[in-house]
């Protein structure tokens, strides 16, 4: 069952979400890529977690097996 979003995450939650490490999800807000709120602790608001996986790219095989054969 999927759970609705949440109005703000932790970078933890956020983490288990994007089923990557909380690393990973300190990383794209430190290069810009996801949008982190300093509230005591790292946070990031639902609708910019949902923004962020909307404009992520989309695995294409056909294009990651044509750049891999050049």
């Amino acid at each position: 069952m999927i759970e609705p979003y949440k109005k703000i995450y932790t970078v933890k939650e956020a983490a288990e979400v994007l089923l990557v490490n909380s690393d990973t999800v300190r990383g794209f807000i430190r290069k810009g890529e996801l949008i982190g709120l300093k509230l005591g602790a790292l946070k990031i608001r639902g609708t910019d977690l949902e923004a962020f996986i909307e404009k992520y790219p989309a695995y294409n095989p056909e294009i990651m097996e044509s750049s891999t054969e050049e």
